[in-house]
């Protein structure tokens, strides 16, 4: 009777809910961080921001009070806070991460600039207690390499000595000098949107002049832009946009250079889109590793509402840390205030995507040019590229070459001839050994090689991309198979988990390069271009297959 009865008394109180109990304290906490924001599912990743700013983690009392004020799970809330790489989730028990995070890049191009050694120097150096020093994926600033942030300020060049200095000053971003809604204006920006609203230019000759300009998506797919117009404006209204600000590819940061200098060119670009193709609401989708780009376009846009000129309303969200919300179906997930999953197509997001409505994507570059093609002619833009290569590129450069950086050039020109007519030539005793064209999932490819113009089309034969342009510069100071497992390291790191031959193969892949198999990685690399859901599984393997093919000595 005694043991029955002390078995009752330790069962919980079924007059309660089950799982954790809400604490009216942290109820309060989080409803008034929140403030005004709307109790939307898609406002959940915005609503996890403001708890990680203010609490520097996120505890479980406040994720059970978030989930009540938003009238979700408690479940749902945890899986997407644990999802992104950027959310400190602590359980009950857990100690909260130190008060400042250290965050010093390790992908590709900061590892040649010796990333690892300063990592464990400033490990070695730092009070963990008081400091976390914490490897990162790519954070868009290859061409400083090393890079790193302490806090929220950007450290270029990242030293010991550089990142004392940053840690004994503010550690909130430093805003470049950019062009404003003003200097914008001065030269005959927003002029084409004018026409555009008013109905000077039509919907259909603005879509002629950019498929005769012969304009591709330059986030990496490269679709033809007119194309997608047409295809999503032929869908019912309502219509959404999404311009895509989460260029995450190891050697990617043009998109953040175009945000930093002149943001107007995109959000022009963008409400011209919108006009033309008839969407109600622009979102832009902006990574959490630039917090620059962040002030600049929230001054931006609300410069442009005081001025008149917003046509179409512009949400701004935060990404969070995840590589595959480049991917543009995983990055509608996250606007929805879920885990970053890619979809299976089809049907396509021209369709069916944002809010299940036809939505029209673009990355920051693709729009960046819209504004000009439609102010100089369709002729202006195709005939700057190299015979049979039309337009202009942006074209990231990082790597061994003596000055780095985001490189306006012609379509189609050669990596030899990028290399000598804008980085200054290779650097100090280094010789070009190879390079990859498009990031890590464009592939690696030898020096032979770079006389093959560097546009959409030329590399698939052999394997590989250009992508969104991420150039990155090898020597014979480095080795090929270090640079492939850096990468492989990544996309394990980075595998949204969804499908089992991305999930496992790319954590194998990193195994088997550091104990060759080929045979082994040769079959492993074919299954997951086959059977991985997106792009991610698809080209993780590019460069694997192409160091046994170019590089069989360093698998010796």
């Amino acid at each position: 009777m005694k043991k029955h009865a002390a078995i009752h008394s330790a069962r919980r109180d079924v007059t309660l809910p089950k799982g954790r109990q809400v604490e009216e304290e942290a109820l309060a906490e989080v409803a008034a961080l929140l403030g005004e924001m709307p109790r939307r599912r898609d406002m959940l990743i915005e609503a996890l921001h403001l708890l990680q700013d203010e609490h520097r983690a996120l505890h479980a009392r406040h994720l059970a009070a978030l989930a009540e004020l938003f009238r979700l799970s408690q479940a749902e809330v945890y899986e997407v806070a644990s999802f992104y790489h950027h959310f400190d989730v602590v359980k009950e028990g857990e100690t909260a991460p130190a008060p400042l995070t250290v965050r010093v890049c390790n992908s590709l191009s900061c590892a040649l600039a010796g990333a690892e050694g300063l990592i464990g120097r400033l490990r070695a150096s730092t009070d963990p207690a008081r400091v976390r020093i914490q490897p990162v994926p790519c954070i868009g600033r290859c061409d400083a390499a090393p890079a790193a942030r302490v806090g929220r300020r950007a450290v270029d060049g990242a030293t010991e000595g550089r990142i004392a200095e940053a840690l004994a000053g503010p550690h909130e971003a430093e805003i470049p000098r950019y062009e404003t809604l003003e200097s914008y204006r001065a030269r005959g920006g927003y002029e084409m949107l004018e026409r555009i609203v008013s109905g000077d230019l039509g919907a259909e000759e603005a879509i002629a002049t950019l498929s005769d300009a012969r304009l591709r998506g330059l986030g990496g797919a490269g679709f033809p832009a007119g194309r997608k117009w047409r295809i999503v404006r032929g869908f019912d209204a309502p219509r959404l946009m999404t311009v895509n600000a989460d260029e995450g590819e190891p050697g990617t940061f043009k998109d953040r250079y175009w945000l930093e200098t002149a943001p107007h060119r995109m959000l022009e670009g963008a409400l011209i889109a919108a006009a033309a193709v008839g969407c109600e609401r622009i979102w832009i989708y902006l990574r959490d590793e630039y917090p620059e780009a962040r002030e600049i376009l929230r001054r931006e846009i609300a410069a442009l509402e005081r001025a008149g000129l917003l046509a179409t309303p512009i949400e701004l969200r935060r990404g969070a840390g995840a590589y595959i919300c480049g991917e543009e179906s995983a990055m509608i997930e996250s606007i929805e205030g879920k885990r970053g999953l890619p979809r299976h197509r089809p049907p396509y997001i021209a369709e069916a995507g944002l809010f299940g409505r036809p939505t029209l994507n673009h990355n920051v570059e693709t729009l960046s040019w819209v504004p000009d093609i439609l102010r100089n002619g369709a002729d202006w833009f195709a005939g700057q590229g190299r015979p049979g290569h039309p337009g202009l590129r942006s074209y990231s450069v990082s790597g061994r070459v003596k000055e780095p950086g985001v490189k306006i050039a012609p379509a189609g020109i050669s990596l030899r001839a990028l290399i000598d007519e804008h980085c200054g030539g290779m650097a100090e005793g280094h010789a070009l050994k190879a390079f990859l064209p498009g990031g890590a999932s464009g592939g690696v490819f030898p020096a032979e090689m770079a006389d093959l113009p560097l546009d959409f089309g030329t590399f698939e034969p052999h394997g590989g991309f250009v992508g969104s342009h991420a150039v990155v510069v090898l020597s014979g100071h480095d080795s090929v198979r270090d640079a492939v497992l850096n990468t492989m390291r990544f996309f394990a790191h980075e595998s949204c988990g969804q499908c089992t031959p991305c999930r496992a193969g790319t954590a194998r892949l990193v195994e088997l390069l550091r104990r060759p198999d080929v045979p082994l990685m040769e079959e492993l690399v074919e299954v997951m271009a086959d059977a991985s859901i997106c792009g991610l599984g698809q080209a993780a393997g590019n460069c694997v297959r192409h160091l046994i093919r170019h590089f069989p000595e360093e698998l010796a």
